[in-house]
C-alpha cells in the first residue's frame, strides 16, 4: 500500500464563519455557546451598536446594518440573535434568502435526545432539555434551563424562555412565547401566535392569538 503524500492525506472541510443576525442579549449567549464549540465568528448585523457584543473580552464587531444582509449571505453560516418572537418573525417575512446558510447551535450542557428532531436555525441553549421524539422546527429558542419533555412538536420562530417545562406531547403554533418559569401539562395544545405569561401553569388547550397568565392559565 503506497505511503500517503501531504496533498493526499484527509483535510477536514474548512467551515464558513458564523454572522449573527441581531446584536441584543440573545446574541451574547450564542456568541458564548459558538465560541465553546470552537466557531469561528464573523461577526454581527444590527441597526445600532451593541455594547454587548462590542465590548468584552473578545468583541464581536458589528459588520453593518440589518438591511446589508444580502451582502454577506453567501459567504457565512447563519443564526437569528434577536430574542423578541415579534422581531424575528418579521425578519423571517421578508428578509430571508433562499440560500442562506442556517446553522443549528446546542449548547455543550444542554442534553437534546438523539431521536429528537432539530430543524435549521436552532439555538438549544445551556443546561436545557429536548427529549425524546420532540421536534422543534425552523429558528426556535430552547433557552436556558429549559425543558421540552418526549413527543413535543413545536413550529417554527416558538421561543421557550429559561426555566419554562413542557409535558410530554405538548404542540406548540408558529411564533408563540412560552414565558419564563411557565408550565404546561401534557397533551396540550397551544396555537400560534400565542403568549404565556412568565410563571403561568396551562393546563387547558390554548387557541391562536391569545394572552394567558396566572395559575390556572386565563386569558387577558
Amino acid at each position: 500500500m503506497p505511503t500517503p503524500t501531504p496533498d493526499s492525506r484527509y483535510k477536514p472541510p474548512v467551515m464558513s464563519p458564523l454572522l449573527l443576525l441581531g446584536g441584543g442579549g440573545h446574541a451574547l449567549v450564542v456568541v458564548e455557546a459558538a465560541r465553546s464549540l470552537g466557531l469561528s465568528l464573523a461577526g454581527c448585523l444590527d441597526d445600532a451598536d451593541s455594547p454587548v457584543l462590542s465590548t468584552g473580552p473578545i468583541p464581536v464587531p458589528r459588520l453593518g446594518p440589518l438591511h446589508s444582509f444580502a451582502d454577506f449571505a453567501p459567504q457565512n453560516r447563519l443564526i437569528l440573535t434577536f430574542g423578541d418572537v415579534a422581531t424575528r418573525k418579521a425578519w423571517l417575512a421578508h428578509a430571508l434568502l433562499p440560500e442562506a446558510n442556517f446553522i443549528t447551535i446546542c449548547h455543550p450542557s444542554s442534553c437534546v435526545s438523539i431521536t429528537a428532531c432539530i430543524s435549521s436555525g436552532v439555538f438549544v441553549g445551556p443546561l436545557a432539555i429536548v427529549n425524546a421524539q420532540a421536534a422543534i422546527g425552523n429558528h426556535a429558542i430552547i433557552n436556558s434551563g429549559a425543558i421540552v419533555e418526549h413527543e413535543c412538536d413545536l413550529a417554527e420562530n416558538v421561543h421557550i424562555a429559561p426555566g419554562a417545562v413542557l409535558g410530554g406531547r405538548v404542540t406548540v403554533g408558529s411564533n408563540t412565547l412560552i414565558g419564563i418559569g411557565a408550565r404546561v401539562n401534557p397533551g396540550i395544545k397551544i396555537g400560534s401566535g400565542v403568549v404565556v405569561g412568565a410563571g403561568a401553569v396551562v393546563i387547558a388547550n390554548v387557541p391562536d392569538g391569545q394572552r394567558v397568565v396566572g395559575c390556572p392559565a386565563k386569558p387577558i
